[in-house]
Order: C-alpha cells, then sequence, then structure tokens
C-alpha cells in the first residue's frame, strides 16, 4: 500500500499537477469564453489525486502552487457570474478542493513538530465520522482511469458534499514514517517558520475570497463553504490561526442564510465551536472579533455595496447570538476597548439618515430602469442582480412602498389584530430608512440593538444595566429640548434656529436615538425572542438528516461558551421587570415633552403665524416630521412589551390623549403611525376596538379635555381632540353623554369675549363642535328606528293584554303571574318584565335627551358665527347649522314614538294592576323640552339673514342657500310664511341686477355700526366678479326651485309667491343665459305652487313679442287673447315687473322669451 501511496505521489509531482493546474488556469484566463465543464473536470481530478495520496509530507511541497491557483480560480469568479469562471459547480469543486488540500497539509496533527505542541494540546474537537468516510476516500483512491461515465458519477455524487481527508491517527504516523525513512525529493520541512509565513499567506488568498463567497447566489457553494470552513477550523485551527477569526466571520453570515440545508449545517458548526470553549476561542478572541466588527460597522455600511454591508451586520448579529449574553455584556458594552457609548455610536452612525447616499454607482444604475445604454446578459438577470427579494435575507419582507416590517408573529397578538380587522406590525421602519430601500439591513441592525437590550436582562447582572445605555441615548432628547427651550428664550425663528448645523444635526441624532430606544426595549418583548429562537435555534436533526455529520467535544473538556437559546430569556424577577418600566417611564417622560411636539411639521402650522422669516426648509418639516413618527411608534412598541402593564403603570392614561392629537395631523405619515398605534393599545390590553379603549379610558380623556379648556393658551390642541375622538374612533354613543361639561365650555369660548381673547383657537373650536354635531346626527338618525321598533314591540303584547280581558281568558289567577301566549306572542304577566320594559323607555329618553341637549348647546355656540367676516368659520358654522337641524328633527319623531310607547305601557299597567309601576311613572320628570327644532329655526333665520347680506364669498352664500332650504323642508313651510314675507326683500335683492351690468353707487353714505373687537371690512355693495354674482343667483333660484318643489315647504312662500314670479320670469327672459337652467327649474317649481299664475306671467310677454303667434279661440263663445291679455303700452307695464318689481340689467331677450315659453309649456303646463 505504501509503495502504491509513493508511486502515485511521484506521478502527481511530476506531471499530474502540473497538467491540471495548468489546465485550470488557462480556462480562469479565458473566463467567459471558457468551457464550464472542462474546469470542472479538471477542478475535480485534482481533488480525486490530492484524496488518493491523502497526506502532507507529498503534498506541502504544491501548496504555493496549487492553493494559489485555487484562489485566483475563486477570485475571478467575484466579477464572473456565468460562463466558466461563473460555473457553480467549478467554483464548487475549487472551494471544496482548496479546503480538502488545506486540511491535508495543514493538519494540526500532521504538524506538531511544526507547532511544538503535543497531540493532548489540540485534542478535543472532531467530526464523528456517522457517514464513514473513510470509505469514500477508498471509492476515490480506487476510481478507475478508463471508465469516464464512471467519473462522471462519482463526481456528481460527491460534488454536493466536502471530501473529507483527514486520515486516523495511526494512518498518519505510518505515512509519516514512511517518508521519513525514503526519498526526500520535493520534500518540504515544515518547520514553524515555514507554517507561519504559510499560514500568513494562506490568510491573504483566503480572506479575498471567502467573504465573497458566504454570500454568493449558488445554495451548492454556500453550502460547500460551510463545509469547508468547519473543517478547517475543526483540523487547522492552530496552523490557520490567522484565519481562525476570519473563517468565523463567514461562518456567521452562512448562519443566516435563507438556504435550510446552509443555515443548519453552519448552525451546528458554530455551537459546537463555541462548545469547545477556550480550547477553540478565547474571551479575548471574542473581544477582538467585536470590536472588529463593530468599528467597521459603519464604514461597511456607508462605503460598500449593499450585499457587503448586510453580511457584515449578518456576521455580528449572529456572534452576538451563539456568544451570549454574558459576553456580550462583558466584552461588547464593558470591554476596555469598545464602552458602551462607543458601541452606540457606531450604531447611531450604522442608522444614520447619511445611508441614502451609501453604495455604488452600480446600485444607482440597477434601482433605475433599463435602458439602451445598460443592457445586462442573461446571465446576469438569472442572477437576480436586479431581483429585489435576493435569497440571503434574515425575513422576508416585501419590496413594495410599504415602510413596515413583519415582525411581530406572535400568535395572540396576530390573532387580535384579526379582530379588529386591520393588519399592524409594530416596529416600524424607520422613515428616513425607506429612502434606502434595504430592509434586510435594517433587520439585521435592529437584531443587533434588540440582543444588547436583551442582554441587559438576561445575563448576569453587570456594571452596565439597562438604564445606563437608555440614558445614553436619552441624552441626546436632553440636549434637543434644552436648545428648543433657549430657541423660545431667546425668540429665534425656526429656518434660523434650523439653519444651523449643530441643531440640525441634533435633530436628526434625536430621531436615530428613539429610533434606538424603541428597538432595545422591543428586544425585551416575547415576540423578539421567539423570532430569535426561530432564526438561529434551529433542530440539529435538520443537519443530521442533511449531511450525516455531528459535531461533539470530549467528556473530559468544559462546556465553554455553548448556548442552546436558553440564555436569551428574560428574567421573571419583579426587580427585573420593575427596572424595565421605569426605563420606559423615563423615555416616555423625554417622548412627552411639549418641547419636542411644538416643532412645526408643514408651512400652514400655527407656530409658524407669527414667524418673519416664511421660507422655512422643507427638510426641517421632514426632519421634524420623522421624529414624532418614531416617537408614535415607539408607544406602540412599550404597549407590546408590557402588556397589561402597560396600563397599569399609567402610562396608557398619559400617551392616550397624545395620540387622539395626533389622530387628525395635517400629516399623512403621523396620522396613520397614531391610528397604528390606538390599534396596538387596544389589541394589547385586549379591546376589540379603538372605540371599546377609549370609553374605558374616557374619564381620563375627559378630564384632561376640561382641564386643558380652562388654560387655552398653553394646549390649543384641545378641540383637535375632541375632533378626533368622534371622527375616527366611533365611540359617540358613549362619549357623547360625557362631553355635556365640556361643550359648555367650548360655547363660552365661542361667544364674542372667547373670540377676542383667542381668534386663532376659533376655527379650531368650531371643527371641534362640527365633528360633535356629526356625531350626533348619526346617533339622533338612530333614534326614530330604534324608538319605532320598541314600540313595534310593546304593541301587540297590549294588544293581546286587551283581547284577553275582554274574552276573560284570566279565571282565577293573579294578573301578575306567570305569562299567556296568543297570536304567537307570548305575554309576560310578571312585575320584572314590565320593569325592565320601562327602564329600557327610560333609558332611550336619557339618551335621547342628551343629544338633544347636546346638539342644542352646538347650535348656540355656532349660530354668531354665521355673521362672521371669516369665509372658512362661515362655511364650518353652516355645517353645524344643517346636522343640527337634523338632528332636532330626529330627537323630536322618536320623541312622538316614545310617548306612544309610553301610553301603551301605561295601558298595560292599568289592564295588570301595576299600581306602584304606575305611580313611578307619573312621578318621572317631564321636561318640557321636547320642542327644540321650531325654537332652533327661530333663533337662527336672522343669521341666515346676515349671512346673505354680509355677501362674503360666492361659496359662503351657496351653501348658506342650501342649507336654508334644508332648514324650511324640515321645519315646515308653514313656520316660515310671516319670515318670509319680512326678510324676503334681502333675498330677493340678490336677484334684481344682472351680473354683467354694474349698478350705479347711491349717494347716500350708510356705515355699518361696528363693534370695538370688529375690523371693518369691505362693504357688501362692493362689486363681485360676474361669474360670481351669477354663481349666486343660480343657488338662489336652486333654493326657490327646492322650496317650492316640496309640498312641507311650498307653503313658505305663499305670501310673495307674486314677487317671487315675477323676478324669477324676468331672469328667465333676459340674456343672460348662464342661468336659463336654474331659473327653468325654479318655474316648474313655483308652477306647483300656482301653474295659472305663472303662466299668466309668461303668456304676457310671449304674446307681446310674438303677435304673429297668438292662437285663436277654440269657440266664439270664448274670449280672445287680446282681451285677455292686452298688450302693454311699454316694457314696464309688463305682468312680471309689476309684481315682481323693476330689476336692473334683465332686459327681455326675444329669443329667451320663445325658448322658455315653449319648454315650459311643453313640460309643465301640459
Amino acid at each position: 500500500m505504501l509503495a502504491c501511496i509513493s508511486t502515485v505521489s511521484k506521478c502527481f509531482c511530476c506531471g499530474g499537477a502540473l497538467a491540471v493546474t495548468s489546465s485550470s488556469e488557462l480556462e480562469a484566463s479565458r473566463g467567459h469564453h471558457g468551457s464550464a465543464s472542462l474546469r470542472k473536470e479538471a477542478f475535480f481530478t485534482l481533488r480525486v489525486l490530492v484524496a488518493k495520496v491523502g497526506t502532507a509530507d507529498a503534498l506541502a511541497f504544491f501548496l504555493p502552487g496549487i492553493v494559489s491557483r485555487f484562489a485566483k480560480a475563486l477570485y475571478i469568479s467575484k466579477s464572473m457570474i456565468s460562463g466558466a469562471a461563473g460555473s457553480t459547480a467549478s467554483i464548487e469543486h475549487a472551494v471544496c478542493g482548496l479546503t480538502e488540500f488545506l486540511m491535508i497539509v495543514l493538519n494540526d496533527e500532521a504538524n506538531l513538530c511544526g507547532l511544538e505542541m503535543s497531540i493532548n494540546d489540540i485534542s478535543g474537537f472532531c467530526l464523528k465520522e456517522s457517514r464513514s468516510t473513510q470509505s469514500v476516500l477508498e471509492v476515490l483512491r480506487h476510481l478507475p482511469v478508463s471508465s469516464q461515465n464512471q467519473s462522471k458519477n462519482i463526481a456528481g455524487e460527491s460534488s454536493n458534499q466536502s471530501i473529507t481527508v483527514v486520515s486516523s491517527k495511526d494512518e498518519l504516523k505510518e505515512k509519516s514514517d514512511h517518508y521519513g525513512h525514503g526519498s526526500r525529493s520535493l520534500y518540504v520541512h515544515r518547520t514553524k517558520e515555514w507554517i507561519d509565513e504559510t499560514s500568513a499567506n494562506v490568510d491573504k488568498l483566503l480572506s479575498a475570497t471567502f467573504p465573497h463567497l458566504s454570500v454568493h447566489p449558488a445554495e451548492k457553494v454556500r453550502k460547500a463553504l460551510v463545509d469547508g470552513i468547519a473543517g478547517l477550523l475543526s483540523n487547522c485551527s492552530y496552523t490557520l490561526r490567522k484565519s481562525k477569526l476570519m473563517l468565523l466571520e463567514c461562518l456567521c453570515v452562512l448562519v443566516c442564510d435563507d438556504s435550510v440545508v446552509v443555515s443548519v449545517a453552519a448552525q451546528e458548526s458554530l455551537e459546537s465551536l463555541f462548545m469547545v470553549g477556550e480550547k477553540f476561542l478565547t474571551e479575548n478572541e471574542i473581544s477582538e472579533i467585536f470590536t472588529s466588527l463593530t468599528e467597521r460597522l459603519p464604514r461597511v455600511i456607508l462605503g460598500s455595496e449593499e450585499t457587503v454591508a448586510l453580511s457584515h451586520a449578518q456576521r455580528l448579529l449572529a456572534l452576538m447570538y451563539y456568544a451570549g449574553p454574558e459576553l456580550v455584556t462583558n466584552h461588547l458594552l464593558c470591554s476596555p476597548q469598545i464602552k458602551a457609548s462607543r458601541f452606540l455610536d457606531c450604531l447611531s452612525l450604522s442608522l444614520s439618515h447619511n445611508l441614502q447616499f451609501a453604495g455604488s454607482v452600480d446600485k444607482i444604475i440597477s434601482s433605475k430602469p433599463l435602458s439602451v445604454g445598460y443592457l445586462l446578459s442573461v446571465a446576469e438577470l438569472k442572477a437576480g442582480i436586479l431581483m429585489s427579494g435576493s435569497s440571503h435575507s434574515i425575513d422576508h419582507p416585501s419590496t413594495s412602498s410599504n415602510s413596515k416590517i413583519s415582525l411581530v408573529q406572535d400568535n395572540d397578538f396576530q390573532n387580535m389584530a384579526e379582530n379588529v380587522n386591520c393588519s399592524y406590525e409594530f416596529p416600524h421602519m424607520p422613515p428616513w430608512f425607506l429612502h434606502i430601500g434595504n430592509h434586510r439591513l435594517y433587520v439585521a441592525l435592529a437584531g443587533i440593538l434588540r440582543l444588547v437590550g436583551l442582554s441587559m436582562t438576561a445575563g448576569h447582572r453587570s456594571d452596565v444595566s439597562l438604564s445606563v445605555l437608555m440614558d445614553i441615548l436619552l441624552d441626546y432628547f436632553h440636549k434637543l429640548i434644552s436648545d428648543l427651550r433657549i430657541r423660545a428664550y431667546n425668540k429665534e425663528s425656526w429656518q434660523s434656529w434650523h439653519s444651523r448645523s449643530g441643531s440640525r444635526k441634533l435633530l436628526r441624532q434625536t430621531s436615530i436615538a428613539g429610533c434606538m430606544l424603541n428597538e432595545m426595549i422591543y428586544g425585551l418583548s416575547d415576540q423578539s425572542v421567539s423570532l430569535n429562537s426561530k432564526l438561529f435555534m434551529k433542530k440539529g436533526a435538520e443537519i443530521e438528516e442533511a449531511q450525516g455529520v455531528e459535531f461533539t467535544c470530549n467528556n473530559d473538556q468544559p462546556s465553554g461558551f455553548r448556548n442552546d437559546g436558553s440564555a436569551w430569556k428574560v428574567r421573571q424577577e419583579k426587580d427585573t421587570r420593575d427596572h424595565v418600566m421605569h426605563c420606559v417611564g423615563s423615555i416616555l417622560h423625554e417622548y412627552m415633552s411639549p418641547e419636542v411636539w411644538d416643532l412645526p411639521i408643514d408651512q400652514k402650522s400655527p407656530l409658524l403665524e407669527h414667524e418673519i422669516e416664511t421660507d422655512v426648509s422643507l427638510h426641517f418639516f421632514r426632519d421634524a416630521t420623522m421624529l414624532h413618527q418614531v416617537i408614535i411608534d415607539g408607544i406602540g412598541v412599550f404597549s407590546i412589551v408590557l402588556g397589561k402593564d402597560f396600563v397599569c403603570s399609567g402610562f396608557m392614561h398619559s400617551s392616550i390623549y397624545l395620540l387622539l392629537q395626533n389622530l387628525i395631523c395635517s400629516n399623512n405619515q403621523i396620522r396613520n403611525a397614531s391610528d397604528a398605534v390606538l390599534r396596538a393599545l387596544a389589541a394589547s390590553c385586549s379591546y376589540p376596538t379603538v372605540g371599546h379603549l377609549v370609553v374605558a379610558n374616557a374619564d381620563y380623556i375627559v378630564d384632561s379635555l376640561c382641564r386643558q379648556l380652562r388654560h387655552l393658551d398653553l394646549n390649543p390642541h384641545v378641540p383637535d381632540v375632541i375632533a378626533a375622538m368622534l371622527s375616527y374612533i366611533g365611540a359617540a354613543h358613549d362619549i357623547l353623554p360625557l362631553l355635556e361639561e365640556p361643550m359648555r365650555a367650548v360655547s363660552s369660548e365661542l361667544e364674542v369675549l372667547g373670540r377676542h381673547q383667542h381668534p386663532n383657537l376659533t376655527i379650531p373650536f368650531l371643527k371641534a363642535v362640527a365633528e360633535i354635531t356629526k356625531a350626533s346626527r348619526r346617533e339622533a338618525c338612530k333614534l326614530p328606528g330604534e324608538a319605532e321598533s320598541f314600540r313595534s314591540h310593546v304593541n301587540p303584547e297590549v294588544l293581546v293584554l286587551q283581547k284577553m280581558i275582554k274574552e276573560e281568558r284570566i279565571e282565577n289567577r293573579e294578573p301578575h303571574d306567570g305569562s299567556v301566549a296568543s297570536d304567537k306572542v307570548n305575554v309576560c304577566l310578571g312585575v320584572e318584565y314590565w320593569e325592565e320594559l320601562l327602564y329600557k323607555l327610560n333609558e332611550m329618553k336619557r339618551y335621547r335627551r342628551t343629544v338633544g341637549s347636546l346638539v342644542g348647546s352646538c347650535l348656540k355656540a355656532a349660530t354668531p358665527l354665521l355673521s362672521s367676516q371669516k369665509e372658512l368659520a362661515c362655511l364650518v358654522a353652516l355645517d353645524i347649522v344643517e346636522d343640527v337641524t337634523i338632528s332636532l328633527a330626529k330627537v323630536e319623531e322618536a320623541y312622538k314614538h316614545e310617548k306612544q310607547t309610553k301610553a301603551t305601557i301605561e295601558e298595560a299597567m292599568q289592564l295588570l294592576l301595576l299600581n306602584d309601576l304606575q305611580d313611578t311613572i307619573d312621578a318621572a320628570d317631564e321636561e318640557v323640552d321636547e320642542n327644540r327644532l321650531l325654537p332652533a329655526m327661530n333663533k337662527i333665520w336672522p343669521y341666515f339673514i346676515l349671512c346673505l347680506k354680509n355677501k362674503i364669498s360666492v361659496a359662503v352664500i351657496r351653501r348658506c342657500t342650501n342649507v336654508m332650504s334644508e332648514a324650511v323642508e324640515i321645519a315646515g313651510g308653514d313656520f316660515f310664511v310671516r319670515r318670509f314675507h319680512s326678510d324676503g326683500p334681502i333675498i330677493w335683492k340678490l336677484l334684481m341686477s344682472s351680473p354683467f351690468r354694474r349698478k350705479p353707487m347711491q349717494a347716500k353714505d350708510e356705515t355699518p355700526l361696528l363693534l370695538p373687537y370688529r375690523c371693518s371690512s369691505g362693504s357688501s355693495e362692493e362689486p363681485m366678479a360676474e361669474i360670481s354674482n351669477q354663481k349666486i343667483q343660480a343657488a338662489v333660484l336652486d333654493m326657490i326651485a327646492k322650496i317650492s318643489l316640496n309640498k312641507r315647504s311650498a307653503s313658505a312662500l305663499g305670501t310673495v309667491l307674486k314677487k317671487v314670479s315675477g323676478l324669477v320670469v324676468g331672469v328667465a327672459y333676459s340674456s343672460v343665459t348662464g342661468l336659463r337652467d336654474a331659473s327653468i327649474k325654479a318655474l316648474s317649481g313655483l308652477a306647483h305652487i300656482d301653474s295659472d299664475l305663472i303662466w299668466l306671467l309668461l303668456a304676457d310677454v310671449y304674446y307681446s313679442v310674438n303677435k304673429k303667434n297668438v292662437p285663436s279661440p277654440p269657440t266664439s263663445d270664448l274670449t280672445g287673447m287680446s282681451q285677455l291679455l292686452p298688450p302693454p303700452l311699454s316694457s314696464k307695464e309688463y305682468l312680471y315687473l309689476q309684481y315682481g318689481g323693476e330689476s336692473f340689467g334683465f332686459d327681455v331677450d326675444p329669443s329667451s322669451v320663445e325658448m322658455v315659453f315653449k319648454k315650459m309649456l311643453s313640460e309643465v303646463f301640459t
């Protein structure tokens, strides 16, 4: 056997190695033009030759040439993704061949003399030969040379796995003895100097190739690399001690691989290496790795490719997890090389806003649409350069514009999220990271921060606690708040403050600190611990099934740094929980700082109203928005981590008000974040909806509202909170009864003195009142249906009861015992049943009165604002009046149903002789407040007239006429007959002048009386644009049409019908074609009231203008048209002018007369 090995080795030395390596080198130089199959066969042949020889003595001489050529082939594959150089099979064989050759030549046991060590010093870590690796070696050494097919089969079988080449100790000793006594041709003395020099050169070659291969797109290559690294670390850890840390880092990257086969194998290898302990890896070496990875992290992320940056972050993440919390705390946060503040600074730079400028030109090219100037090859497209979902991520985030990362995986939380029918996930990726687009990189960086936070509570107690880390990051908040206070004291403008580079940098650093705080706290949650377990602690059975290899350590070795996942668990002691809550409280205290929330987020912010410099940078608004968004996300994270304790500790009561305030923020990102956090709060507190959450904490919210309403100068956001509760949450039924006291305060603020003291809060308060009226309207519209349904439930029972008494079907039975069924209606005769019905009726009555009282307060507050000189105030007030009118009508309708139900129940009690309950009904407080609608209309009407008289804008006039028509329809026309008669001239004045002819100004100068708190405004007689006047007249005509077409409201025009009809006919017959359709519609409505009047007014003008078309009477007994409508002597004698009065600019147009008359004749008078 030894003679055979000697012969083979000589042949190998003389010709085989040169031929094979020359062939592979030639193919490497050809690149895309080479043959992939030839390269693969060359590498495989070389592997077979190396395996047949299998001794370090025979192969050591050829190490420089073979290793350099292997490394050259692997290095070229970095830039070649297709052709021979990029062939997956050839790269796989190259990795296996290189590692197998090194494991033979640089094996620790084969180089004991050069290492000056004994066998006992290196023993303790080996591979179990559960797959009979010796049998594989025997197969390779006895391959038939002449059978090409068999060679291919063996190559195919062995390409999926590394060839184990470590011989037994006896065989190595026997071969060494053979070469020691035989020929010394081509032999190298492996002295200590030779090993040091060789290992240094090998380290250079491996460092240039292995890190790139660890993120190779092909799974087979990464799997071969895992096997090769595991073999090198287990067999050559002393000879290749310079490469040990680099190989360990590559293994950490492969631990996070997306492929199950690769990641499981790498995880088992890494776990086994850490189990050896100080024999393999000392604590100083771990500290060195931590220091190197941490200090290089910002530089790599900012200056390298996306894949390189991701792999570097994954190295640190995996190493931290397998090292365990104790080593992380001692050597990452407490070590002399890296202090906690220095480590956080490095991570802060890695998460900074400057990441949007990171990467290379290739990243920019690949992110843009392809053009003719840059086309990728088919092989490049297959390699997935432009694929957004590459196969190396530790998470699988979608590549859409969705900025959230799916990190909440807990089943209970998912079920709760499904119950509220909304998808929300925390933590969110920070908004500035959205511009980078690398979700996987953020997941890795976030994982590092979570492990740092968890290590403070999972490991042993150290000098660095969680609160110390929090204080380091909260220092940025302290500096920002102090800087903002100085700015306010010096009355410095926002633009000037932000222009200072220090302030701009500090604002962004605070956002990054908030993001880091959120992630570190989230690391303490069960969801985060579960995610780490799923990522790093996969079952060893999977790798045993896939590879058949497991790592073991000798029984006499210490347990080392073994981490089976149980170390990364939060301690459940009360002290730990209290410490975490203390940290969260400290963070929330800074998060809720008024100075932080006073930062403006857009140009329309009230904080910029008094700014002299209005040209504020948009970067400032964006930075402030991102800070607010991060803070809001943090509240959601804290609620997930603390769960019920978030409520018990009072954190929710102090933060829910802030969330409600931001629900109607002008910025969409902040608004969405607040909505998501509120849903997260509801889910973590086991509430089905946000409305239930708000109702359960309504006392805290309403108390805060009442308290802050007393100090509006300091709390101008109160109206926004009121509006948010009602418009977004949907808890009106439970919240409205609690708003009576705040509504009284709002009403006082909208009175004259309140508007004078806080003019900037008038519009916000009106909007809050508008939201209350909208909610009240929704509730009021439900009242009639509920009352009618309740009445329909009670009436049949009473009818059956009456029928039973008349037929004397109750014989010798107490009327209040038992029940009787008749006509499929089950009538209960018990007192409790009727008490329950009476209680329900009283509850309905109480809630109806609450709604009625609340809308009455809203009406009282908003009605005076109809005469405001501000367009927005008028529009909001008109919306309030419309909602109040509808609400009051529904309240009265519900009252009528309740009154009938009450009478029915009283009748039943009399029949059943329930005197006690009847006395209770009689003693009930019957407030005389059910007649609400008509008094409200009486109060509103004068302000309608003032609003039309002021003519603030076209939008106000059009809205006012629309609300007036609806009010008349709802309240009934009879109530408004006298009002249209007395105040009508102000309305009809809008129709008495043509929009295209200016009426001359009167000599009489009437100056309106102004109160001291009002500023003078332009006169209402100032001319508007022609098109604006035309729109106003069209709105008035539409109002006339709506009122007259409705039978309920038509009576309102009874006393002014001739006046209105004359005006409308004059407008219809004029040359203003833009008003023709509106005037015809109004005439159609007026014709429903008195068609003869409208026909006479129209025919009078028509037959005067068109004398040839006068029809003859059908019989001689009838009067002719000329006698019925004698022609006027002048245009001023037309009937429409005599009824409507003289108008200005509406001259009769013959074409309009004919068109309007014929249309009315065909559509209305036939």
